[in-house]
């Protein structure tokens, strides 16, 4: 029993003192890696309180230790008197997540599984539905649905709350336990329950599996009708800079007059391919990010090591808000020193160093801990405080977040002397007004009667070029499809009207109102016969991606819809087309400065 005593008090003082004494990093440690990888995720810490009569460092060594023998006090009351058999696994295992309970929503416990399912975002495939989730609000939220993966194809998009997997609520549960229910063989499938802001009521989708295989460089090219050049990047992994430094030679060869860099949906990835990113439009010694954290050997920075190879041509970068940690990085730094323009919406404000230590000798457990924040050039802190907490936010807080506007926001200023904003995240010197799906929009994506119409389509054209219209008569045979398959949906007026016949149900006056009940029924069916041509050019546009996706894959939707149809994209063109605007756009704004 003694021996039992002793076995478990060096393992927790082993565990606890990795804390204790290792110095911050921004990474995950590999647990069989001889060099660290540093990860572009962070949170929060206060680095300045010290407090008053602080004691000094040896009391507080003490004052640890003994407070950690409570600990393994403790442990060994429960294994030994509890009345029943416990496992004293499982005991310890809950109070590392114990202790973990009041940091961020980062530092976690991580067992095997969620370990390589953490490395296989740098690496490799893997079977599931293809999206990046994060644990916030108490629920598990998309971060960013991968390009032409299932998740991708049925609609799911950032921002999404996932309410339940396979009619498991999501409340209280973390990312890894989420990723293990929604991931499984491929070909079979799970059913999510989405709450999306802007919808009332939650909607529920239903998504195969399949084989993910994770790459970098999704596309480039030159946007047709122009010398203007476009590269998306969805992640950033082991070869991403490789990739990215193939591409931009590649438009280099082809004479392009300036990039479209589209960072969207993006969720980060790899600190060191973040950096190298970096340099390819950076000047030698400019500085890209920095850490900083409790220590002082927390701070590290981070320079651009080698000349760049797309130096001084015109440069657009796309992001929004599933534009995380690494992709903040690279677009903070671009635009610190005015390389570039950033035009989309605000970042997510993923901002916290973490570091994987292992805490078992078999491997089967590591610790990743948070360590310290990035900072982008300006001084500005990437991390959003509002992203940071696991417990989630009193209604109070959240009203003062969302309403929190540009003029309330910390000024930082670039390079070159224009204006910046911190606070979190990274705001676009180009606004972009972000789309909004209606009601029929998503249940038409929900309900896949976009995509099996195409499929149904292609049967019967099997000549079909990427080229092709979707005519009047193409449309009308979709609207024919859906009357077929009974396609139907609830709106937000009919979601109202149901519970109000439900008040008039138990309050027994259902005759009462039965003909006021019919005239809403009625003007039910009229707004969504009119949903569909209200619709009628994203029903259009969707169609074709289908199709195209189907008979051309992922590069001719991006050769014959993206480059050709989407908005941000051809706002990008048109200020590096417009005279003088790209370069306005860059001037210092004297009067904002002062």
């Amino acid at each position: 029993m003694a021996r039992f005593t002793l076995q478990l008090f060096g393992i927790t003082v082993f565990a606890i003192s990795l804390i204790w004494f290792v110095g911050s990093g921004e990474a995950i440690t590999q647990l069989d890696a001889k060099e660290p990888v540093f990860w572009a995720d962070t949170v929060q810490i206060n680095v300045d309180e010290t407090g008053e009569n602080a004691p000094s460092p040896q009391v507080k060594r003490d004052t640890f230790l003994k407070d950690v023998k409570k600990l393994t006090q403790t442990a060994f009351n429960l294994r030994n008197h509890y009345m029943e058999e416990i496992d004293s696994k499982e005991i310890i295992k809950a109070g590392i997540r114990g202790m973990l309970s009041d940091l961020d929503r980062f530092s976690v416990l991580m067992e095997k599984s969620s370990y390589d399912a953490l490395m296989e975002s740098t690496h490799g495939k893997y079977e599931g539905l293809g999206m990046q989730i994060d644990a916030r609000d108490d629920r598990i939220r998309i971060v960013a649905p991968i390009e032409g993966t299932p998740a991708y194809r049925k609609g799911l998009r950032a921002g999404d709350i996932i309410w339940t997997i396979d009619g498991k609520d999501t409340e209280g549960m973390s990312s890894s336990d989420a990723s293990k229910l929604m991931r499984g063989k491929a070909g079979t499938s799970v059913k999510l329950e989405i709450k999306r802001a802007g919808i009332k009521d939650r909607v529920e989708f239903e998504v195969n599996r399949a084989v993910i295989e994770l790459k970098s460089v999704n596309y480039s090219g030159i946007i047709p009708g122009t010398t203007i050049g476009y590269i998306r990047l969805s992640r950033f992994a082991e070869e991403t800079s490789q990739e990215l430094r193939e591409a931009i030679n590649k438009l280099n060869n082809q004479n392009v007059t300036g990039l479209v860099f589209d960072l969207r949906h993006n969720g980060g990835g790899l600190l060191d391919q973040a950096k190298e990113t970096a340099e390819l439009f950076l000047e030698q010694g400019r500085e890209i990010v920095y850490t900083k954290g409790k220590y002082q050997e927390s701070e590290r920075h981070f320079e651009s090591e080698r000349p760049p190879i797309f130096p001084d041509k015109p440069l657009i970068i796309l992001v929004d808000d599933g534009t995380a940690s690494a992709s903040e990085i690279v677009a903070g730094a671009i635009q610190d020193w005015d390389r570039g323009l950033i035009l989309g919406s605000d970042t997510y404000g993923k901002g916290l160093v973490q570091q994987i230590f292992p805490i078992s000798a078999d491997q089967s457990l590591a610790l990743k801990l948070t360590t310290a924040k990035y900072y982008v050039p300006s001084g500005r802190c990437i991390q959003r405080e509002d992203k940071q907490s696991k417990k989630p936010l009193k209604k109070d807080d959240e009203e003062e977040g969302d309403s929190l506007k540009i003029a309330d926001k910390k000024i930082f200023y670039t390079n070159g002397g224009r204006v910046v904003y911190g606070g979190g995240g990274i705001v676009p010197d180009v606004e972009v007004e972000k789309d909004l799906w209606k009601p029929i929009e998503i249940n038409l994506s929900r309900q896949s009667m976009i995509f099996d119409f195409a499929i149904k389509y292609i049967s019967e054209n099997p000549d079909l070029k990427p080229t092709l219209e979707i005519t009047d008569e193409i449309t009308n045979q979709f609207k024919n499809f859906l009357e077929e398959k009974e396609f139907d949906y609830t709106t937000s007026l009919q979601y109202s009207l149901e519970k109000l016949e439900e008040t008039i149900k138990e309050e027994e006056k259902s005759e009462v109102f039965a003909k006021e009940l019919e005239d809403l029924a009625n003007l039910i069916d009229e707004e969504k016969a009119k949903d569909f041509e209200t619709s009628i050019d994203y029903i259009r546009r969707q169609i074709k991606r289908e199709i195209v996706s189907a008979i051309a894959g992922e590069r001719g939707v991006y050769e014959e819809i993206i480059l050709k149809t989407d908005e941000t994209v051809m706002k990008a063109v048109k200020i590096l087309q417009s005279e003088g605007e790209y370069a306005k756009a860059l001037q210092v704004d004297k009067e904002k400065k002062s």
